[in-house]
């Protein structure tokens, strides 16, 4: 590979990037906060430099659908008091928490041409990849989960205990948000297939990461989130798209992708 060639992605990415940058901090209805928008800038960049369109895409996309589903019934949560802070507006912190794992595994993808791997090199790519969806899944299932049940659950147990509890409790499930998350999974995956980035066999590898990653996250949240201040929501989404990205891979070893 060219160093011309290594480096035109990068110059496309930032390119990009730095004009969407510049037209978001102008526009007046805001999606992140200013610090928030650097650094998802930053975070467009290093995806598009070491995955190209395909990988970017799946950025927007998850971005978009994450940021929809938020303001679903915003006044009611609101009111509540169970509605994200800064009224759904994500900051840095937030960026990272959702997409740090992902970032992981496409800078691994990017690395591995130098490495002295020989002919193994595609496996790697491929499960790496598969992660990086996984973990994009994984995040969105988790935030249609969340949204959607808190907007439109009906009955909302404590994952535990299964003891009705409040919407916004941490660790509390619903049908109506479940369902929601299952759906979330299954249509960023299947973009990703779209995009040619998983075959259509690792569709149900992502929707199955996605689920196990969220349900643990909901008994994390229900049990150790609850005694220890420093666990913040932040880090749970790094763990919860950390076992997704993790579940993905070792199952798609165990089908032999």
């Amino acid at each position: 590979m060219s160093p011309y060639n290594s480096l035109y992605p990068w110059l496309i990415g930032t390119g990009i990037n730095g004009t969407l940058l510049m037209i978001a901090l102008r526009v007046p209805k805001k999606l992140l906060t200013p610090a928030g928008y650097i650094h998802g800038c930053i975070l467009g960049i290093v995806t598009w430099g070491c995955m190209g369109w395909q990988g970017y895409g799946i950025v927007l996309v998850y971005f978009f659908i994450g940021s929809v589903v938020t303001r679903i019934g915003m006044s009611e949560k609101e009111a509540s008091g169970i509605a994200e802070k800064r009224a759904g507006l994500r900051g840095p912190e937030n960026v990272w928490g959702s997409a740090l794992i992902a970032t992981l595994c496409a800078i691994g993808i990017f690395v591995i041409p130098w490495l002295s791997l020989g002919d193994n090199q595609t496996p790697w790519k491929i499960m790496l990849t598969l992660g990086f969806v996984a973990s994009y899944s994984t995040k969105l299932a988790d935030t249609c989960a969340s949204e959607v049940g808190k907007a439109y659950g009906q009955r909302t147990f404590l994952i535990t205990t299964f003891q009705p509890v409040p919407k916004g409790t941490e660790g509390a499930v619903s049908l109506e948000g479940t369902m929601a998350g299952v759906m979330g999974a299954i249509v960023l995956s299947t973009i990703a297939w779209l995009f040619q980035l998983i075959d259509l066999s690792e569709i149900p590898l992502c929707m199955i990461a996605a689920f196990i990653a969220t349900t643990i996250e909901s008994v994390v949240g229900a049990t150790l989130q609850t005694r220890y201040v420093w666990l913040s929501n932040e880090l749970v989404n790094v763990l919860n798209t950390l076992i997704g990205a993790w579940t993905a891979i070792c199952l798609g070893l165990l089908k032999g992708t």
